[in-house]
């Protein structure tokens, strides 16, 4: 890539023909690829890899590295597509941080959510350094890690607003923001090559529930003296205008519960979301209910936050969840989980009549504090439909306002920031379109607007004002399936033979072979299951069964004694058989028992 334009007249002409670019699959702009072969003439050089979070909602995870020192801000997780039967979790593959373990130093963590904290437990089980993060975040991590058996074996160190962790030739510098939960932050990577700024998950929020709104002055005194990239969240790029301030629902919820005095209310949120209980709570309190927290996260979340005083709870407004029966329906509330549709989560177990101590009345009033994240609508669809089957009323209306920042707020802080080379991340892939759009409207060259995909490495090197920017190579940055308690034993080959399971059904063949003669004593026998119903195809499955013995006569007729040529012809047989019959291919499995 060139370096920045520095006279008006070549700034003029990159604006306009940059205009008229199309834009690449993968790239916004023109950054050059090419291998790690040259060697460097710079004297600052830093090293950017997104090994998750890059055209997916989750798993984010980005590698900041210098001749000496390696980091990674987040570690989260990801849940599993449609296609990915039976997988639990997905979690990044740090194969490139356990090759360089010794120069690796520790985990920088924006804010406590799990798509940047829940692949922490897994991970720091393969590469053990310290994380760093707020106070809330590492009270969130520390449960997560007792959970797993580490709570005395990993190194969590709180960081305050303004304080800095010195890695050597990178320091960190944690930057006050705003988010739908407490305690988040942006971090100002300093390193031999520039400042780097990566936003975590922000808004803007002026007139937070709890704390301080962001720290924009810091951000402005951070562009004056030169950022040279900033990674920013764009997963609100696409909506235009401002994020509304978290204190807007609390309006709403007033209005809510006004309105429906003489019915029990069940709120919806996420258990992350601090402030939203908060409001909920203070509501609640107003109008004289008490409050039932159900839902394991989201009771873990309230108790963390409450300790540590980032909720405050009036005395006598919590009842454990056995104490709703002592009080009338208008005069109880329920905070509970399960606003994206989960199936084991409260809500959902509620809605469908499963929920041991909570059954759904006719006169309750649902509200669901939360948009479904793309992918989950047909499940949060599928709740709602449910409830209304119990006759309960749902309100999904202004009940919610985002966490992130939207077109307008992003504006703002690249306008305040100036960075010379704008990296969106954190979402889909024209989300960051929308982004690398935003940020050419406030200044940035559109050839410095850089579109990166995971597993990209992304060097900067630096001689004085003169950057360079080029992607280098492409690494693995594939997720690692987590089935159970199984990390990375499931992978491409074991998912193809799921899905084929799960679509076509399989067929068994069993035989039974004398041990020296080689002749056949009993079978073959057919056992089919997914493949068709077996009772209203009988003459098929006899069929099949004929076909198979013919291959097996054949195979004895020509001395065949190889057990595994005899199995793989009974599979081709019987596989050509079906699909010149049924069109089906089955998993076919032969047993050849040996008496």
């Amino acid at each position: 890539m060139e370096k920045k334009q520095s006279s008006d007249s070549r700034k003029e002409d990159s604006r306009s023909t940059g205009k008229n670019q199309s834009f690449g699959i993968a790239r916004f702009g023109t950054v050059e690829k090419t291998k790690k072969s040259e060697k460097d003439e710079y004297f600052g050089k830093v090293c950017v890899i997104p090994l998750g979070g890059l055209d997916q909602i989750g798993m984010n995870i980005t590698i900041i590295e210098t001749e000496k020192s390696l980091i990674a801000v987040d570690c989260g997780l990801s849940f599993p597509s449609d296609d990915m039967l039976g997988i639990d979790l997905v979690i990044p593959d740090i194969s490139y941080l356990q090759e360089r373990a010794s120069r690796f130093k520790g985990f920088v963590i924006t804010h406590g959510h799990e798509d940047h904290i829940g692949a922490l437990p897994y991970v720091l089980k393969m590469l053990n350094r310290p994380v760093y993060a707020t106070k809330l975040t590492i009270a969130l991590i520390k449960g997560k890690l007792a959970e797993a058996g580490l709570e005395n074996q990993v190194d969590t160190r709180i960081m305050q607003y303004g304080e800095y962790v010195d890695f050597g030739d990178i320091k960190v510098e944690f930057v006050k923001t705003n988010h739908s939960i407490q305690d988040a932050a942006a971090l100002a990577i300093h390193t031999p090559a520039g400042v780097i700024i990566h936003t975590g998950d922000f808004k803007v929020d002026y007139t937070p529930v709890f704390g301080d709104p962001i720290d924009l002055q810091r951000f402005a005194e951070l562009g004056k003296k030169g950022v040279l990239a900033m990674l920013s969240d764009s997963t609100n790029a696409t909506k235009p205008g401002f994020t509304m301030s978290e204190r807007s629902v609390g309006r709403t919820f007033d209005l809510i519960f006004a309105e429906h005095k003489d019915n029990r209310i069940i709120v919806a949120t996420f258990a992350s979301n601090v402030d939203r209980v908060q409001q909920i709570i203070n509501t609640a309190a107003k109008y004289g209910r008490k409050v039932v927290v159900e839902g394991r996260s989201m009771v873990n979340v309230i108790q963390v936050a409450s300790e540590l005083s980032y909720i405050d709870i009036p005395e006598g407004t919590l009842i454990d969840v056995d104490e709703l029966k002592n009080y009338p329906d208008e005069k109880t509330v329920l905070i509970t989980t399960g606003s994206q549709g989960e199936s084991m989560a409260a809500l959902s177990r509620m809605a469908g009549g499963q929920h041991r101590k909570v059954h759904i009345h006719p006169n309750d009033v649902v509200v669901m504090s939360s948009h479904p994240i793309p992918g989950n609508e047909k499940a949060v669809a599928k709740v709602i439909n449910e409830l209304y089957m119990q006759h309960a009323q749902v309100i999904v209306e202004d009940t919610h306002v985002s966490g992130h920042a939207c077109a307008e707020d992003l504006k703002l802080l690249y306008s305040l920031v100036k960075p010379r080379f704008a990296i969106p991340v954190h979402g889909e892939y024209y989300y960051r379109h929308a982004g690398a759009l935003l940020a050419e409207s406030t200044g940035v060259y559109k050839e410095n607007c850089l579109l990166l995909e995971n597993g990209d490495v992304l060097v900067f090197t630096a001689n004085g004002e003169d950057v360079h920017a080029e992607i280098r190579e492409r690494l693995n940055a594939g997720g690692i399936f987590v089935d159970g308690l199984g990390v990375g034993d499931v992978g491409n080959i074991v998912l193809r033979d799921r899905q084929n399971l799960s679509q076509n059904g399989i067929i068994v063949v069993v035989l039974t072979l004398e041990r020296y003669s080689g002749h056949l004593l009993a079978g073959p026998d057919l056992i089919s299951r997914g493949f068709v119903y077996v009772r209203e195809s009988e003459d098929l499955m006899e069929e099949a069964r004929v076909h198979v013995q013919n291959a097996v006569d054949d195979c004895l007729v020509r001395h065949v004694n190889d057990w595994g040529k005899i199995k793989n012809i009974i599979k081709d047989s019987l596989s050509d058989f079906l699909w010149k019959k049924m069109k089906r291919n089955p998993v076919i499995l032969p047993v050849i028992m040996e008496v």
